[in-house]
């Protein structure tokens, strides 16, 4: 008997994605994957500037893409660019829930947004819940309409290992500089996305439509090298990710090669949650 070839089954030839936060550090390169992999790509993001760069990136490597400068909490604004790209290109097979606010920490070692509990403020709360619950919902809402016509498609939404536990918050001090926490919001948010991730594809049994979570690990992104080092004692491969190395795992999730996975949440932390 013949050998399927395994290689065609991470194609994505024909098929249009849309990724939000597309002009991210991980959203970038999500974009550029799906690109390579076949896929006329949408690049979703709030910054026009980002998200022409990463469209015209995608072009000039010979790929399909257009940018969509879109605020994913604004449902006419998420109906309007999915309406063009169904008039775009015809479709929509793949959606990557990857746009989140996620404080960083700076070269200087400090996290932003870093109110401890007792004294984060509720304004900041809402925008994150608005922007990293909310926006995904409206999102999703809007392309799984197209996806159900179409009998088919594959949602990814982006988690975090802080979604499946609590931040060390002893990695984020500084000596001599006031205590630094990662916020309250981006666990419950990214907690939720699971929970979110679940429902859909519990909601879309017996169809075509899959939903699955990728959880990644902390991406090196030039923080401050005692954060680098705190951080990658913690994981049992002893480093932080590469910006590059979720990408197998999305393409995986995004293509015909995870046809029989829904529900899941596939992780890629380096070993942190294994300890």
């Amino acid at each position: 008997m013949a050998q399927p070839d395994f290689c065609e089954k991470f194609s994505l030839e024909g098929r249009v994605a849309l990724v939000t936060g597309g002009a991210g550090l991980l959203g970038e390169q999500f974009c550029h994957t799906l690109a390579a992999a076949g896929a006329a790509v949408a690049v979703v993001d709030l910054s026009p500037e980002g998200a022409r760069r990463v469209a015209e990136g995608i072009q000039a490597a010979g790929d399909q893409a257009h940018p969509y400068t879109v605020d994913i909490t604004d449902p006419a604004a998420v109906r309007a660019a999915v309406d063009d790209i169904r008039t775009r290109w015809g479709r929509l097979d793949v959606l990557v829930n990857s746009a989140a606010l996620d404080p960083k920490v700076s070269a200087e070692g400090a996290v932003r947004s870093s109110s401890a509990f007792e004294d984060f403020p509720l304004e900041t709360w809402r925008q994150a819940l608005d922007v990293n619950l909310t926006g995904m919902f409206i999102v999703t809402q809007a392309v799984v309409r197209v996806m159900s016509q179409q009998g088919k498609g594959s949602i990814i939404n982006i988690c975090s290992t802080y979604g499946l536990v609590g931040p060390d918050q002893r990695i984020y001090q500084k000596p001599g500089q006031p205590p630094q926490f990662k916020p309250v919001y981006y666990t419950v948010t990214k907690a939720a996305v699971l929970g979110f991730t679940r429902y859909l594809a519990t909601y879309y049994a017996g169809t075509e439509i899959r939903v699955n979570a990728l959880t990644p690990g902390g991406v090196y992104n030039r923080q401050d090298e005692a954060f680098v080092q705190a951080y990658s004692a913690r994981t049992v491969l002893g480093r932080m990710a590469r910006k590059d190395e979720m990408n197998g795992a999305l393409l995986f999730l995004a293509s015909d090669a995870s046809s029989y996975m829904t529900g899941a949440n596939l992780v890629v932390d380096g070993g942190w949650t294994a300890w």
